[in-house]
């Protein structure tokens, strides 16, 4: 158990490390003087205005991830659920990707839901939105291959020649992962009596029957529609809280709505990376985007990444701080699946 927190520490110590010198590479040339001009002359009705246009999306997070826990045969409420998906960015802005876990356990420890199933249906989630993203991404460069393409060319350039010099171990690789996932197959249905006998085992078993519940949700769900109603939005709205914010400074202000989605599919990158709240990364590629792409001077794009980052950490970490006082201090209402039983398949 020891070793395994000093690992943890260990990891979450490098990428916050890894995050801290994308930060101070991101703005090392910048006179930090002549930027905290731009910052205190900034426009902040345009910030103010990509503040709500984010919450609205996270409510729309919120009611597509009650689609999925209601097709479970489970009840939740809108107002627990917001405030679960809100408490997870809170976690997320210290602990990369601990937010998933924690929005799961709040959620399940005040509606009654069943933690497994409930990040099966996150996993489900997230993979949808890894599809969107990657569409997203993909039209973005194809739309604007004569703008993008010396920049994607000089961004993965690195990566593609370290996998052609790497071609033979990462074969070997890709087949030792198929043999053991081969093997583990033929083992489970050779001493499958025998792995029932094993202490632990059961568990183990309701726990990934749980998640592959969760997983399941989407092919099960009946208002598929809807779902897909509910993404457009949360994607839609994340356009917008990408793009109004262009406005609030005069060195992006000319810029238009094609910015804005470059700037959404691109600097998502970074809000993914695993270093804490996207610190460093969100900076760095925002960053290099806005002056690479656009042509914007240093100081105002360094200015840019620097108030929409400030604003959505400070969203996540208000909106995710009262959302938990009021999941577990104000709001007393009975568990939705106190008298559930068990629920529908």
């Amino acid at each position: 158990m020891l070793k395994k927190l000093i690992i943890n520490t260990l990891k979450y110590l490098f990428f916050l490390m890894l995050g801290l010198v994308l930060l101070w590479l991101s703005f090392r040339t910048i006179d930090l003087n002549a930027l905290w001009d731009d910052v205190r002359s900034a426009n902040y009705y345009w910030m103010l205005l990509a503040v709500i246009f984010a919450i609205i999306s996270h409510v729309f997070r919120a009611l597509r991830w009650n689609l999925l826990i209601n097709s479970m045969g489970y009840r939740t409420r809108t107002t627990t659920t917001f405030s679960a998906v809100m408490i997870g960015y809170l976690a997320n802005t210290a602990v990369p990707r601990m937010g998933e876990l924690m929005r799961c356990g709040v959620l399940s420890r005040k509606e009654k839901v069943p933690f497994n199933a409930l990040f099966g249906s996150v996993i489900s989630e997230r993979l949808f939105d890894l599809i969107v993203l990657a569409l997203l991404l993909v039209s973005v460069v194809a739309f604007q291959w004569a703008l993008l393409g010396d920049f994607v060319g000089d961004m993965t350039l690195p990566f593609v020649q370290s996998i052609s010099r790497n071609v033979f171990t990462l074969s070997l690789f890709g087949l030792s992962v198929v043999a053991v996932v081969a093997l583990l197959w033929w083992l489970r249905k050779r001493y499958h009596n025998h792995l029932e006998e094993l202490p632990g085992y059961p568990k183990i078993k309701e726990i990934i029957s749980g998640l592959l519940d969760g997983i399941k949700t989407i092919k099960r769900m009946r208002q598929k529609w809807l779902f897909l109603f509910y993404t457009v939005m949360i994607w839609f709205f994340y356009i917008l809280m990408t793009w109004m914010p262009l406005y609030m400074l005069d060195e992006t202000a000319h810029l238009g709505l094609r910015a804005g989605i470059t700037l959404l599919a691109i600097g998502s990158l970074g809000i993914v990376a695993p270093v804490p709240g996207g610190i460093g990364a969100y900076h760095f590629i925002g960053k290099a985007v806005l002056v690479e792409l656009f042509m914007i001077n240093p100081i105002g794009a360094g200015s840019f990444v620097a108030i929409t980052h400030a604003g959505q950490t400070l969203l996540n970490v208000t909106l995710g701080g009262f959302a938990y006082l009021w999941m577990f201090f104000i709001d007393h209402k009975k568990a939705s699946n106190d008298t559930a039983g068990i629920p529908s398949k």
